[in-house]
């Protein structure tokens, strides 16, 4: 069953053009570690609540922006592998600097429970 990986990155508004050339650079790389889908998507309408928010979770900045992602893997185990791999991946070490404070990223696996594509028209 496929797994998904979710992502909120708080990334400097000046930095966006960075965020996304870095993303388009990274699909090769996470497609060779199993990865059968990645989608990055800036963030457009988001509310400020009253206790918790989008900007909240990664303690956005003033100028700083979100971005929601996620990635598909076939199932959990190589999304495990995936994982350890890219640590070792000397072909991340080549991109350079994150255009984001890694830090204030928040991410975490999910399996997939429900998905519209999958129910008849």
């Amino acid at each position: 069953m496929a797994y998904v990986e979710g992502f909120l990155v708080p990334v400097p508004s000046e930095k966006k053009d960075a965020y996304f050339k870095m993303a388009r650079e990274c699909w090769p790389i996470f497609r060779d570690l199993g990865v059968t889908r990645q989608v990055e998507c800036w963030g457009d309408d988001l509310m400020k609540g009253k206790q918790t928010d989008f900007y909240r979770a990664v303690d956005a900045k003033e100028n700083e922006n979100v971005v929601f992602s996620w990635m598909e893997y076939p199932d959990k185990a190589t999304r495990d592998d995936a994982n350890k791999r890219m640590m070792e991946d000397e072909r991340f070490k080549e991109l350079g600097e994150m255009p984001f404070d890694g830090k204030r990223m928040v991410f975490s696996g999910f399996t997939r429970e429900f998905d519209s594509a999958d129910q008849p028209a």
